[in-house]
């Protein structure tokens, strides 16, 4: 008993060493003494799938005029994407609105007419086209359709997943065994492992330019994003 107390003063001087991330675990007198270490896996991969907002806008005398030009905008829209060989299933209304549009200056309340906005989502699997698609989509309606958004992510990353918790548990087991030669002890098996995942996901802006250089399709970048796994493990004393 008095050696264990003596290893455990010994290991908690180098936990404070070390700072935050790794604990001592002791479950009552006489029981296991463990060491807790996090670890942290990152690998980067290329995105696989890119998802943007094509906004249309547009303002008429009437509420029939309004519903039906956007109507017409919309199905030129869908028609363009399809033939440019998106699927039905990666295209999604995101919002729809028709309002009344006031002018209040000189403390009166005139109509201008009605204005409609309709929000597409539309995921872009072939990226190597990805400039080409959004020129098409742009270019239907003037300024009334507007290319408002995009973001990349990464639908496919099971394997890149496998290659983050790898690196993640090496990471961890390389800390708790350089703890455990410095305290002194012998490193057991893992008695508790957690883990927690993210896929961070940059989002870029765009504006769609009517007059941008003609023949020439808008350049995407997609870059590189991060998949990273975060593990908890708990060693036991051997």
């Amino acid at each position: 008993m008095k050696r264990l107390l003596i290893l455990l003063a010994g290991l908690a001087l180098v936990l404070a060493a070390c700072g935050e991330g790794t604990d001592v675990i002791v479950s009552g007198e006489g029981e296991s003494v463990g060491i807790t270490v996090s670890g942290e896996g990152r690998v980067a991969g290329t995105p696989d799938t890119l998802t943007l907002t094509i906004g249309i806008n547009l303002e008429r005398d009437t509420v029939s005029q309004a519903t039906e030009d956007a109507a017409r905008l919309a199905t030129d829209l869908l028609d363009a994407l399809e033939a440019e060989g998106i699927e039905e299933a990666d295209i999604q209304t995101a919002n729809y609105s028709i309002y009344p549009n006031y002018d209040y200056r000189d403390e009166t309340r005139r109509l201008l007419g009605y204005r409609v906005t309709n929000e597409v989502r539309v995921k872009i699997r072939a990226l190597d086209r990805a400039g080409e698609i959004i020129d098409r989509a742009g270019s239907q309606g003037g300024n009334e359709v507007v290319v408002q958004g995009l973001g990349f992510s990464l639908e496919d990353n099971d394997l890149l997943v496998v290659s983050a918790r790898e690196a993640a548990w090496q990471d961890a087991r390389g800390k708790a065994e350089q703890l455990a030669r410095l305290a002194g002890v012998t490193l057991g098996a893992p008695t508790s492992i957690s883990e927690s995942f993210s896929a961070p996901v940059p989002i870029q802006r765009l504006a769609y330019a009517e007059d941008a250089a003609m023949g020439v399709s808008t350049p995407i970048q997609a870059g590189e994003l991060d998949v990273s796994v975060t593990i908890q493990v708990t060693f036991g004393l051997g």
